[in-house]
């Protein structure tokens, strides 16, 4: 009995060793690649062979020995469903709730049913418009959790209307009048709003709004509140 427990000690230990160098050639492999890269996690993928790298919200998959990267999309053909997508999703949503949301302005229903994050752009026709049905969101359930993303960078006037929003003893207050087109008085304070300009960078956004759903997945532009609410129940009942 001891000389069988024994073996198979053995072929663990020799499993997690082969883990182990497979990891390490795997860091090896990327940071010859990208040598500022900083990696959250390695492990093995649904795929023999194949480790699953992530590096914020972006997902590679390296070849056990490291020398062959692959960048897209790990499909379940018996199910069709989309793996690379689920473990993007999820690395949205902790990004999103490491941002947290004291860095965030929000309009709370009284009873809510969905949360939702939208980087938003004050000057932006789609944007306003969906602001200004933020009531219609809220009778629906809907929480709204904004994040800014003046789309013409930093330093120009659409940053410095999200800083002084964001600066403004009642930011809600601040900024329906902001989206409103009425002028606001120019404040300057501690402020996340190049945080949030990160997270537009490093989700690969390039259009206003976005909404993030509560899974992480993304809705590039307006989506009145009935559809946003009845897309929110679907994501629900396809969990």
């Amino acid at each position: 009995m001891r000389n069988v427990f024994k073996l198979v000690l053995l072929s663990i230990l020799g499993s997690v060793n082969a883990v182990n160098a497979d990891e390490a050639a795997v860091r090896q492999a990327m940071t010859k690649i990208i040598p500022t890269v900083k990696i959250d996690s390695i492990k093995p993928s649904e795929v023999k062979g194949l480790f699953e790298v992530i590096v914020g919200v972006n997902i590679y998959y390296v070849s056990e020995n490291g020398k062959y990267l692959l960048a897209g999309q790990l499909i379940d053909v018996a199910t069709s469903k989309d793996l690379t997508k689920e473990r993007l999703n999820s690395a949205r949503i902790l990004a999103i709730n490491s941002l947290g949301e004291s860095k965030m302005v929000i309009y709370k229903p009284k009873i809510s049913k969905y949360t939702v994050s939208i980087f938003t752009d004050i000057d932006c026709g789609y944007c306003r418009k969906l602001h200004s049905e933020i009531d219609q969101y809220l009778a629906e359930g809907i929480t709204i959790r904004y994040m800014f993303f003046p789309r013409a960078g930093k330093g120009s006037e659409s940053y410095d209307k999200a800083v002084s929003v964001w600066c403004s003893a009642d930011r809600n207050a601040a900024l329906t009048a902001a989206k409103k087109d009425q002028s606001l008085p120019t404040k300057t304070c501690d402020n996340p709003i190049d945080e949030h300009m990160k997270l537009v960078n490093d989700f690969g956004l390039n259009g206003t709004p976005t909404i993030v759903s509560e899974n992480g997945s993304l809705y590039p532009g307006y989506l009145p509140p009935k559809q946003l609410f009845a897309t929110l129940e679907q994501e629900k009942l396809t969990k």
